[in-house]
């Protein structure tokens, strides 16, 4: 468990708008201070860090209208994980958020079968003040064979505007997925999502679901398979792997959606390797824009393709030629 302690901020202040006269003491300050929860603002309010005009109140207390709010905000530890030297591609860093491209293999998350050597550990290395956030600041998660970009906040404030940012659907998340099944044209998939009724590990397409909004236009054709750039209007788990499996194009490796491996006809032994041996999905998060917390300007990042992924494209791709040489061949 990482050693950090209480870290104090520097003291905020806020005035009371008038128009909240009569209205709850915690309610308004929540609205105040949106960066924290209710519950770290109860918190606070409890132990004395909040002081109205200089004086203490309680959550329940109606306020006037006018008064000077000061908040010592204490941050205590909230993400319990070892700091682990586990290397780090950085796209972008600065003070509040820290962008990085994860490499496929890795948990984002400390959990059941997983208590180390994730994401979570690495950063808590890399940042250790990350303890005081939420799950390390991390405000969105990638499977672990899902490799690209994420982005994590550096402080709560920021954490608090890059999730509501992803809940107003204002952050660009574009991914590159292989797909078994040679497409014809790109469109969208608006299909909710929620926990299979039978197979807890997956997710399912269910009417009693939550929205899921994926849109997807062709990259390059195979001869039976497609590479698609996927964007997210909504961010459910599995939402990509799911949604391209309803529409009967599964992502090519992927163990829960993909089903059993199927190989072109005449494939050579180079691509038949290369389907095989391709034991994750075959998806990538590729690019990802977001406004600046800070200074609302946008920050937009890309992590390169992987070396597997490319590997599989380009045996796709020679396969692809190859077929069609020999159809032109066949012709003259």
């Amino acid at each position: 468990m990482s050693d950090t302690g209480p870290v104090d901020t520097p003291p905020r202040e806020a005035r009371v708008p008038e128009s909240a006269a009569g209205r709850r003491f915690d309610a308004v300050l929540a609205e105040l201070f949106p960066e924290f929860s209710r519950s770290r603002l109860a918190a606070w309010i409890r132990s004395g860090d909040v002081r109205v005009d200089g004086r203490e109140l309680r959550p329940r207390d109606p306020v006037h209208g006018g008064e000077q709010v000061t908040l010592h905000a204490r941050l205590e530890e909230d993400t319990r994980a070892e700091p682990q030297d586990i290397p780090l591609q950085v796209l972008y860093e600065d003070a509040q958020v820290l962008v990085i491209d994860k490499p496929a293999g890795l948990v984002v998350h400390p959990g059941a079968g997983n208590p180390d050597g994730t994401l979570v550990n690495a950063l808590l290395h890399r940042d250790p003040a990350l303890a005081t956030l939420p799950r390390a600041g991390v405000v969105h998660r990638l499977d672990k064979d899902t490799s690209g970009v994420m982005v994590v906040a550096r402080t709560l404030q920021a954490q608090t505007a890059l999730v509501a940012q992803l809940s107003a659907r204002g952050v660009h998340r574009q991914y590159l997925a292989v797909v078994t099944g040679a497409l014809v044209a790109g469109g969208t998939v608006d299909a909710a999502i929620d926990r299979h009724p039978r197979d807890r590990v997956k997710m399912a397409v269910r009417e009693d679901g939550r929205d899921a909004v994926t849109h997807y236009r062709l990259r390059e054709r195979f001869r039976a398979h497609t590479a698609l750039e996927c964007r997210l209007e909504t961010g459910r788990t599995h939402q990509i792997r799911v949604h391209m499996a309803h529409l009967r194009f599964p992502i090519v490796g992927d163990p829960l959606y993909g089903g059993p491996l199927k190989l072109p006809k005449g494939a050579s032994e180079d691509l038949v390797a290369a389907l095989r041996g391709f034991r994750r999905q075959a998806l990538h998060a590729e690019t990802l824009e977001f406004a600046h917390p800070g200074s609302g300007e946008p920050v937009r990042c890309t992590a390169p393709v992987p070396d597997d992924m490319l590997a599989l494209m380009a045996a796709l791709r020679a396969d692809a030629a190859a077929h069609a040489e020999a159809e032109r061949a066949r012709r003259w």
